[in-house]
């Protein structure tokens, strides 16, 4: 009686394990609570996510942001500036999993006190995030900044590129986003924080201006692997163009061949997931890898101190940042605005992220 007991107990335990989708570690998407690999989780994780207009209630007379105030056309208010706040918050923890990410890039945020807001009062107001921030120039506000975990980066060099077109000066963008500093207290990591022209008036017409950029960031990194050719260098960001696209392969001559990896080569991982009918945004019913990462080749080499491997990059797609997709098919990004009907939701793009490990 007692065999068939336990052996009736043991079943009713896999039953329940098997319908929670809990076996292996594996939970189910709807929650936003951890990501698939928080198992076993990487040494380091770094993300990107564009926010989509994440704006306060407060005019700048300096900046064109009108249309995110409570009088505006979109009648953003209090409730709604909260709401984003703390989906950006659960955004963050979900890509996380056990242990929050070390690195958080952030596009299409108004200004520090937006920062501010997230890092304070959100959920991952315990965490202890510090901000690297500064005002961009592009005329409707919205900036990058970066949040870090002190006790995981240090850093030794912040600085802002600010972009200015020879053939357009009257046109201006968001800044570059450098900052150099110490991962893990192992070794010095570069990272460049991105958010390219927007495809706004045509993909051909503004494709100029993204080459400009992509080959501006090629520089820079140049310099830094001009000095030490081993040098560790993450690129991210919304660059509102696909891996295949011409200021990728021109402009950042990002490299996509991984079969003899050169340490002061730029490669494109994000190609990787292209390739494997990924994406990050969705127009027209088709999927874009527009949020990319690109690393070193020193970066890629394993026996380093720090190193991430061709797998180690990420599009986060989760059932709660999706809604189903009525035009076309399959789901879409579940976004905070459609044209000026507020839906309440996360973002129109899906964040993406990359681990690193350590020897």
């Amino acid at each position: 009686m007692r065999r068939f007991q336990f052996f009736v107990f043991i079943v009713f335990l896999t039953s329940f394990f098997v319908n929670n989708n809990i076996v292996y570690g594996q939970k189910n998407d709807k929650h936003p609570s951890v990501s698939t690999d928080s198992i076993n989780p990487p040494d380091f994780k770094i993300m990107s996510y564009n926010c989509e207009n994440y704006f306060d209630t407060f005019h700048d007379s300096l900046k064109m942001d009108q249309e995110f105030l409570p009088s505006g056309d979109k009648h953003w208010n209090w409730k709604k500036y909260v709401t984003k706040q703390n989906h950006i918050g659960k955004v963050i923890i979900a890509v996380g999993g056990w242990r929050p990410p070390d690195l958080v890039g952030l596009c299409e945020i108004e200004n520090q006190n937006v920062l501010e807001g997230l890092v304070k009062y959100s959920p991952i107001k315990n965490f202890g995030y510090k901000i690297i921030h500064k005002e961009s120039p592009d005329r409707r506000g919205i900036d990058v900044g970066l949040l870090y975990l002190p006790d995981r980066f240090q850093p030794l060099v912040e600085k802002f590129f600010e972009v200015k077109f020879p053939f357009a000066p009257n046109s201006k963008t968001r800044d570059i986003l450098y900052v150099k500093g110490i991962i893990g207290k192992t070794d010095t990591l570069n990272v460049f924080f991105n958010h390219w022209p927007s495809r706004w008036g045509g993909q051909k017409e503004t494709e100029p201006k993204r080459i400009f950029v992509a080959k501006l960031v090629r520089s820079k990194a140049d310099s830094i692997l001009k000095i030490n050719p081993l040098s560790n260098i993450v690129i991210m960001g919304d660059l509102n163009d696909n891996p295949d696209d011409k200021s990728l392969l021109e402009g950042m001559r990002a490299s996509h061949d991984f079969s003899h990896i050169k340490s002061t080569e730029i490669y494109s991982l994000s190609y990787l997931l292209m390739l494997q009918n990924k994406g990050s945004h969705k127009y027209h019913g088709k999927w874009e890898v527009l949020d990319q990462i690109m690393v070193s080749g020193g970066l890629l080499e394993k026996k380093n101190k720090i190193y991430c491997t061709t797998s180690d990059a990420h599009i986060f797609r989760k059932d709660f940042l999706l809604e189903k997709d009525d035009k076309y098919t399959g789901m879409r990004p579940y976004r905070t605005y459609i044209g000026f009907h507020y839906i309440g939701g996360f973002s129109d793009h899906l964040p993406v992220y990359l681990d690193i490990h350590k020897n």
